[in-house]
């Protein structure tokens, strides 16, 4: 079998994700057993080099091409094998053998899985420019995939395990992020309950969302009649309105707060709810517009004028054409809505001072305090992150469904 330059190609790529893969879940290992973990760069890369050039010289191509998943099971555990008879376990006195195996075997699980993907459908020859071309993509790819993941989900996972801390845990390590699976879960639990029995965060999580609920509604009562008439009708500065729509963004939030509090005070808006859900929507019916009449574009006009010959007004066609084609798009623009409201702060910390009706933002925000211990604010953040978040899951399909559409007409 004649290789070329794959097998040195499956070499590189091979030592960098064991680099990578040991580098990331000795870190993971480290933050759950509590233990100091120093991740073998040497050994984890010519590790993950064996495994690799095993990957290329097997029968583990067809017609030429590597494919199938099973070979590359088999690279990854001679993989394994390699990196254990490199004294992998000789050199981690600081760990238990069970978690040192256990970080072993997931990162070199993780690293054959990569090394497939990036040389999956390639020729087991030489590799010309195009085939080059598509492995740097895909390592590319999968780096910033590993890189971003650990962004997003770190800062998470140092929140929540602070949160399950106490106080007297944290005073002695704050760098301990460990689970101590001794204690009840009540114990761990404490500062949420807390937040529910001493700091009202039920009334907090109340309000934010009956403000949330209340500026999606108000938002797409006037979004979407004002997208269709930007998209649809045909009047005199249509095309003005039309570019101006977003000029609102211009404008710092923080030069509005300022007259917007001394109105607000005379007119007796100022530390209610009622002010939030008069001041959001001002923010957000621009950006809803501005989202839905893209949307409205792309859709066929011909429906329209079908339902208008076939009797229906205009607001008629709108309610039973228009919206039902429209569903992707307002489950979007209303999850987008619910989540500005959700999270705003600079107007909740301006207008609000009674505790009885603090948004979840203004209530995460008076946790930062002294007096209050760090696990509190902690829980507090986790108690703000995980409702969006859930929801985002759920709408994701919709929300991609809604953002991509009416970016291409016809």
């Amino acid at each position: 079998m004649r290789l070329g330059n794959t097998f040195f190609i499956a070499l590189a790529i091979g030592a960098l994700w064991g680099i990578i893969y040991n580098v990331v879940f000795s870190i993971l290992a480290m933050l759950i057993s509590g233990d100091t973990i120093v991740p073998d760069i040497g050994i984890s890369m010519v590790s993950g080099a064996v495994g690799a050039g095993i990957y290329v010289l097997g029968p583990g191509h067809s017609g030429g091409r590597y494919r199938g998943w099973h070979w590359a099971a088999v690279s990854g555990a001679a993989a394994l094998i390699a990196f254990v008879l490199l004294g992998k376990f000789a050199a981690a006195s600081m760990v238990a053998e069970n978690m040192a195996f256990l970080t072993a075997l997931v990162t070199f699980a993780m690293a054959a899985a990569s090394w497939h993907l990036c040389l999956d459908g390639m020729d087991s020859g030489s590799q010309g420019r195009y085939q080059l071309e598509v492995i740097l993509i895909r390592v590319l790819k999968g780096v910033g995939f590993v890189f971003f993941s650990i962004v997003v989900a770190l800062p998470f996972y140092v929140m929540v395990m602070t949160s399950l801390k106490s106080q007297q845990s944290l005073l002695s390590n704050p760098l301990d992020l460990s689970i101590d699976f001794s204690k009840s879960l009540s114990e761990h639990l404490r500062s949420y309950i807390e937040l529910f029995t001493k700091y009202r965060f039920g009334q907090f999580l109340l309000n934010s969302a009956i403000v949330s609920v209340a500026t999606v509604i108000i938002t797409l009562l006037f979004a979407i009649p004002g997208a269709y008439a930007v998209s649809r009708l045909r009047f005199p500065g249509k095309n003005v309105l039309s570019k101006s729509i977003l000029l609102i963004y211009m404008v710092p939030a923080i030069v509005l707060v300022i007259p917007l509090y001394a109105v607000f005070s005379q007119l007796g808006l100022r530390n209610t709810l009622l002010g939030l859900i008069v001041v959001y929507p001002a923010t957000t019916i621009p950006v809803a517009v501005y989202m839905f009449q893209g949307y409205f574009r792309g859709l066929p006009y011909e429906l329209e004028e079908a339902g208008l010959m076939d009797g229906l007004s205009r607001i008629g066609t709108i309610i039973k054409i228009t919206l039902p084609l429209s569903l992707p798009a307002i489950a979007s623009v209303s999850l987008y809505i619910f989540m500005i409201a959700w999270n705003e702060f600079l107007f909740a910390f301006m207008f609000l001072d009674d505790p009885a009706i603090f948004t979840l933002s203004r209530g995460v925000q008076s946790l930062n305090s002294s007096e209050i211990p760090r696990q509190h604010l902690m829980a507090g953040a986790v108690i703000a992150t995980v409702p969006v978040l859930v929801l985002f899951l759920w709408f994701e399909k919709f929300l991609v469904a809604g953002l991509t559409a009416g970016s291409v007409k016809g």
